[in-house]
């Protein structure tokens, strides 16, 4: 992006400016000399962002609270995290104020069994998709499979402790896609042209079964980390009140059906950055300190 002055590209405004992807593509637009608008929830989070991001308080759930963000921005990451009921006036919202946008979805129209199972966040994440379809805006659609993160949540507190992980179908593949890759690729296509009309599925470079995946981590940390096996009656009673059933079900389906499936794998991360994306292991070593010392 070299030649590129702020003078002449309106601002990309970024929704869930504060969440692991949406953070991390203010940061590459700012690099890329494009002019950021980041849309919080509450004005306390405007501490986490760079002084360069011009901060919007605004809700997805409340439409109209976009507007002031929006009005004379070029594109916007849409990063949905609110329940659907406003999805429709918020898709009217973007396409009466801007030309393109990026949607953060999921690969649900994937041709592998981990994708296919019945999953209500797929459900809503096609639905904005038909809706973004049917108004003028220019889209982009990026679906990430695995989060390389999601360890994080799922196995760094029996590490920290030093415990065993435990964790239904340890033999079930995915392909961990690492978060800055997911946020350099948003950023890129809400920058570079040649992206509108795209669908780009993002994953990792290799498939990889859950005990492997925490066999990597422990490489990282230098020890053995011991798997064991849950079922996945004991992983929906150790859930309750962590997720919404439907969701756990959702992936207790997709796990069962990877086992002994290698991993979708796509070429688009480095399609589209010119780079290779990076591997879990690298991932790991990057977010060692995260599994030592906590959150």
């Amino acid at each position: 992006m070299s030649g590129v002055h702020q003078t002449d590209i309106p601002p990309v405004l970024v929704t869930g400016a504060t969440g692991r992807v949406g953070r991390v593509v203010v940061d590459r637009l700012l690099e890329a000399g494009v002019p950021v608008r980041a849309l919080i929830h509450r004005a306390e989070t405007a501490a986490t962002l760079p002084a360069k991001a011009e901060v919007f308080t605004g809700d997805l759930t409340a439409p109209e609270s976009l507007d002031p963000a929006l009005k004379g921005a070029g594109a916007v990451l849409l990063v949905w995290t609110a329940p659907p009921e406003t999805a429709e006036a918020v898709v009217a919202r973007l396409a009466a104020h801007v030309r393109r946008v990026v949607f953060l979805s999921s690969p649900h129209q994937t041709p592998h069994p981990f994708f296919q199972q019945p999953n209500p966040m797929a459900v809503l994440h096609a639905d904005i998709e038909r809706l973004i379809a049917a108004t003028g805006l220019e889209p982009t659609i990026i679906r990430p499979g695995m989060f390389a993160s999601n360890s994080l949540a799922w196995w760094a507190p029996a590490i920290r402790a030093g415990e065993t992980v435990r964790w239904p179908y340890g033999a079930a593949e995915t392909a961990p896609v690492d978060d800055r890759d997911v946020a350099a690729v948003a950023a890129r296509t809400l920058y570079e042209d040649g992206h509108v009309g795209a669908d780009y599925v993002l994953t990792g470079p290799e498939s990889l079964t859950h005990a492997e995946q925490v066999d990597v981590i422990g490489d990282a940390l230098g020890r053995r980390i011991a798997f064991e096996e849950m079922t996945p009656d004991e992983f929906r009673r150790l859930s309750e009140g962590t997720a919404p059933a439907s969701v756990v079900d959702m992936l207790l389906a997709a796990w069962s059906a990877a086992v002994g499936q290698p991993a979708y794998l796509t070429t688009a991360v480095a399609d589209i950055l010119g780079t290779a994306p990076r591997t879990f292991r690298q991932w790991a070593a990057d977010h060692a300190t995260a599994f030592t010392e906590g959150p």
